[in-house]
């Protein structure tokens, strides 16, 4: 931006992933980019200092202190916060998901809209993850011919009753707005739309509370339908241990599956649909290459989304991850909870209206009593998803 040869971030919210924010940030990893004040209703502000400090997330948007803000406070305030940062006059970055719910990501996209001056991003670090690049450009070069079908079976979210309890808000209708498809799953929503574009239609069935004694979602097993006739399941769970991660994704050139840091491709020599219209005997197959597609096995980095954020503030460069493709992981997440709450197929684009009804409903009717406790210090980066 002219005129500008320097950001002044500011943080709202200082949980786990504020905190982590906020660390690589005073240790310098975001070049042209100086982390000035921080704001949170509870977390101790203390160690911030020098920094500026606030104990609302308003007052740090009105405060003249920075120029752009990251917004990593609990779900519903991605969007009052989102919404109130641009229309003061700041850049914003907000972490997954981006919204609740569709119409609320609606709302906060439409706010931008009427700002376009400013650079809206949403925090979605695993399109810079090696393995998902080469993914990306599998399926883009056509070595995967058309995409038939999809799976991704990501089980590997295990969470203990411990971590629900940490916090009166997790895994509540009124406080978080669903569980694991809208907590830990929003990054993977994102590589599979990011990947093979959005579905026409799900059917989603999610066991709410099977594992855990809270009011939402961690079980889910559902299918998907792309226009093209393209198919795919997706499976989740905060309650299965071991757990696996498994993403397979079938063309008509060929099967490439990512599990265990790997990724296998099975090329056909022909194309599939070609080869059983011309092949003469009945049980013929096409011959197959087998081939171990090489990547750097190194993390994505919240740091590298955070430099493309400073990047498109100071230079115009094209955004990574934009703020209005964050709705896209939401609208998922929303239409298999829809779909399951309503024993329906849902088609897509979702109603968003008919889903924030859905979910206000939900909140009215919540009997469920949250009881909170104390619980050890951890490294939750482990957590981060692979």
């Amino acid at each position: 931006m002219a005129g500008m040869t320097n950001v002044r971030m500011g943080i709202i919210g200082l949980g786990n992933i504020g905190k982590y924010h906020a660390d690589y940030l005073r240790n310098g990893k975001v070049n042209r980019c100086e982390l000035t004040a921080v704001a949170d209703a509870f977390a101790p502000l203390e160690p911030y200092r020098p920094l500026k400090t606030f104990p609302d997330g308003a007052e740090l948007i009105a405060s003249g202190e920075v120029d752009a803000v990251i917004v990593a406070t609990p779900h519903y305030q991605h969007t009052t916060l989102g919404i109130a940062a641009l229309e003061a006059g700041l850049h914003v970055m907000v972490e997954k998901p981006i919204s609740v719910h569709k119409a609320d990501a609606e709302r906060l996209i439409a706010t931008h809209a009427r700002h376009p001056q400013r650079v809206f991003g949403a925090m979605f670090q695993l399109r810079t993850e090696p393995r998902y690049v080469k993914l990306k450009h599998l399926i883009a070069s056509g070595e995967l011919g058309e995409l038939v079908r999809v799976s991704w079976i990501m089980t590997d979210w295990f969470r203990t009753e411990a971590y629900y309890a940490s916090g009166g808000w997790r895994a509540t209708w009124k406080g978080e707005g669903g569980g694991v498809l809208l907590n830990q799953c929003p990054h993977n929503l994102d590589i599979l739309q990011w990947l093979c574009g959005m579905p026409a239609r799900v059917r989603g069935f999610c066991q709410l509370g099977r594992y855990h004694g809270i009011e939402v979602e961690d079980n889910v097993t559902a299918y998907w339908e792309w226009a093209s006739g393209a198919s795919g399941v997706f499976v989740t769970s905060t309650g299965e241990a071991p757990g696996t991660n498994r993403l397979e994704l079938c063309g008509t050139r060929g099967k490439v599956v990512l599990e265990n840091n790997r990724i296998a491709f099975t090329r056909n020599q022909v194309d599939m649909v070609e080869y059983s219209r011309t092949a003469k005997t009945g049980f013929a197959r096409p011959e197959v290459w087998h081939v171990e597609i090489p990547f750097e096995n190194a993390p994505a980095q919240h740091s590298t989304l955070t430099q493309n954020f400073v990047d498109a503030i100071l230079d115009g460069a094209p955004l990574i991850a934009p703020g209005a493709e964050g709705m896209n992981s939401v609208e998922l997440a929303n239409a298999m909870l829809f779909s399951s709450l309503t024993n329906a197929t849902v088609p897509l684009p979702l109603d968003g209206a008919a889903y924030e009804h859905k979910l206000l409903q939900l909140i009215a009717e919540s009997k469920f009593e949250k009881k909170v406790i104390a619980v050890s210090s951890e490294d939750f980066t482990k957590s981060f998803v692979r």
